[in-house]
């Protein structure tokens, strides 16, 4: 007779469950680290004249990205009429409603959902530490992400940020580098070369540059997925661990929700933060033109629907909205990764509270 479900669960090996009183108390000092530097984050924001915001879970859309994949679930309304609803991947579609409706400076340590997502630094439902800034350009959200990391460090009494063996200072002065800095120097690829000023990309003569350097590039890889495979194999690997860097203007054709730069529209206004070979955080000066957020959002979903087999609506809502945005700059930080980076824990599953088993 074949075991049951139930047979078979107990004759599996058993491990230890976060939830076990040994396994907490070895969680115990990261989730004191966590709540030290959540403490820390509201009174960063406090003094900078913020205001927490908590925004909502159920939207429209999960996201305008293509890599990015959302949590689906099923409203019914009071007439039993049924809709299709996403959890967040992060709170930016309704964050920037509220800047919309007239906020100035505003941040939310808010619940995250990413399928596809499972890893030493990656959890299906997570923290996300956003925060923008209305009429500021985005060399104050660097600055804050700067300061923030480091603040984080000090709250714990950190010496250095620790991930896999590797320290980084968080006390010394940050590397910065533009994208066509990193590529030339770490790759030897003139990456603007193959970027107009219009946005459009040679993918072809990217790609050759790309194999050059020891690239492997497969026939259908797309510009995003080039430029994705020098930065996983070239680039990042070769950024100062033991310092905190600065990665900003990326190229148009990886702009995501930012706006171009108005010294050269072949870049954007986008930066990322990384330690100890750990991307931190992603920011933007952000894009405000509702039409060219449209024209992003679909070709986003049509390259989600080619490699997935999936996509999502527009959220006209949020198109809507975005017309009354004023200038402004934003940023996504991993508040988990964080917590991980400033306590050496090693997993991000050792920082949340209550982990998904």
């Amino acid at each position: 007779m074949k075991n049951s479900a139930r047979d078979i669960r107990s004759e599996a090996p058993r491990q230890a469950r976060w939830w076990t009183p040994d396994a907490h108390a070895d969680r115990r000092p990261f989730l004191d680290g966590r709540v030290k530097i959540r403490s820390f984050v509201r009174k960063f924001f406090e003094d900078e004249g913020f205001t927490e915001v908590e925004c909502g879970l159920l939207q429209g859309a999960p996201c305008a990205e293509t890599h990015l994949h959302g949590f689906a679930t099923e409203r019914v309304r009071a007439d039993g009429r049924r809709e299709t609803l996403w959890l967040p991947t992060s709170p930016e579609l309704q964050a920037k409603r509220l800047l919309a409706a007239g906020e100035a400076k505003i941040y939310d340590l808010a619940r995250a959902f990413r399928n596809r997502e499972e890893s030493p630094l990656h959890a299906s439902e997570f923290t996300m530490l956003e925060w923008y800034r209305a009429h500021a350009p985005y060399e104050e959200v660097i600055a804050d992400t700067l300061a923030i990391i480091r603040g984080a460090a000090e709250a714990v009494g950190a010496q250095h940020l620790v991930h896999k063996g590797r320290e980084a200072a968080w006390a010394a002065a940050e590397v910065r580098l533009t994208l066509a800095e990193a590529f030339g120097r770490f790759a030897g690829i003139d990456l603007l070369r193959f970027v107009t000023a219009d946005g459009a990309a040679d993918r072809d003569g990217f790609a050759a540059m790309a194999q050059a350097a020891g690239v492997r590039i497969a026939a259908d890889d797309t510009w995003s997925d080039v430029f994705t495979r020098v930065m996983a194999e070239k680039v990042e690997p070769a950024l100062d661990p033991a310092r905190l860097t600065v990665l900003y203007e990326y190229p148009a054709p990886e702009a995501a929700l930012a706006r171009r730069t108005p010294h050269d529209a072949r870049v954007a206004e986008r930066f990322e933060v990384y330690a100890c070979g750990v991307e931190l955080a992603n920011g933007f000066g952000e894009l405000t033109d509702a039409a060219e957020q449209r024209t992003r959002w679909i070709a986003a979903m049509a390259e989600k629907k080619r490699l997935y087999g999936e996509d999502y609506p527009v959220d006209e809502d949020f198109l809507s909205a975005l017309e009354l945005v004023p200038p402004s700059s934003g940023v996504a930080l991993g508040f988990d990764r964080l917590v991980m980076l400033c306590t050496g824990a090693s997993r991000i599953g050792q920082v949340i509270w209550t982990p998904l088993a």
